[in-house]
């Protein structure tokens, strides 16, 4: 930029700056992925909505995609990464655990334990009604879900008792709406009191349904390889987190270790600062999407 339009361009230049440090102010959520649905709570924890999963996309044989991924810290700073083995392939952090559960020490079961993999999965749904967000009802997102509402799919189409009628909630005519029912119970999240409703089509109108239908996003992207790192480029973070190298900045681990603490721990006393809190199987969706966020930022 030459001086000449350096002054030409001086009464706008707070404007852009303000622009940029609002920003910086907003922190993750200019990282947000507008694709995906995530439910609302109150200031109590409680959430209410109700969603229809949605059919495999077309050119996709399953209405869902599996992810494994890994979030601890260690001396070096946080190791949060998707694990190869989503693409049934060895992984640094998967190996590491073998070796410490095999090892027999209880003491070497609680690393692995504390390093463990979090399972995610991703489907399409619609959203029939969001009383927090009404302007979503209508519309077709991702949804970012764990295992214990997987769980309540499969109990749907596996039903356990013999007068029980199996379910596909993924079908247009023939599935059911999903209620989910957030609560906080002992300061975790939880599911368990949501539901399938009575099948019913989602809508009566084919035409209708094939407007959802071709609204879909793709899952395959989450994934493709393209998406992982390398053995050797995990191995080599692995290392430095493990070994105490500064993997990130010093702010930025405070920031995760603050947020950390905030997302995951339940309301009781507090833990020492070395003790890092367990994250509830039911909640490990919750804290996987929101650091992943974090580790994405800068």
């Amino acid at each position: 930029m030459s001086f000449k339009d350096l002054k030409k361009r001086s009464n706008t230049s707070i404007e852009k700056l303000n622009a940029e440090m609002e920003k910086l102010n907003k922190g993750g959520e200019s990282y947000k992925d507008d694709r995906f649905w995530r439910p609302s709570q109150d200031q109590a924890g409680n959430g209410y909505a109700v969603i229809r999963f949605l059919p495999p996309s077309d050119g996709e044989d399953l209405p869902w995609c599996r992810l494994f991924s890994h979030a601890f810290k260690g001396p070096g700073g946080w190791y949060i990464e998707n694990s190869r083995t989503t693409l049934g392939d060895k992984d640094p952090v998967s190996e590491m655990n073998t070796r410490l559960w095999n090892s027999g020490l209880e003491s070497d079961k609680d690393i692995a334990r504390d390093r463990k993999r979090k399972l995610n999965y991703i489907s399409n749904i619609y959203v029939v009604s969001d009383p927090s967000n009404p302007e979503n009802e209508g519309k077709v997102f991702l949804y970012k879900y764990g295992k214990k509402i997987f769980d309540k799919i499969n109990e749907a189409m596996n039903p356990e008792f013999e007068d029980e009628n199996a379910v596909n909630p993924f079908d247009f005519w023939a599935g059911a709406n999903f209620r989910l029912k957030i609560r906080k119970v002992a300061g975790y999240t939880n599911y368990d009191k949501s539901e399938f409703e009575q099948p019913s089509a989602l809508h009566e109108d084919d035409e209708v349904l094939e407007k959802i239908y071709n609204s879909q996003h793709k899952l395959n992207e989450f994934t493709d390889a393209s998406n992982f790192k390398s053995y050797e480029e995990l191995k080599e973070k692995l290392d430095k987190v493990l070994t105490g190298t500064e993997y990130a900045s010093k702010a930025e681990n405070t920031r995760l270790d603050d947020e950390y603490e905030e997302r995951t721990s339940p309301s009781m006393p507090e833990k020492a600062a070395s003790s890092a809190p367990t994250i509830e199987p039911e909640e490990e969706d919750d804290a996987m999407s929101y650091f992943e966020r974090l580790a994405n930022e800068g």
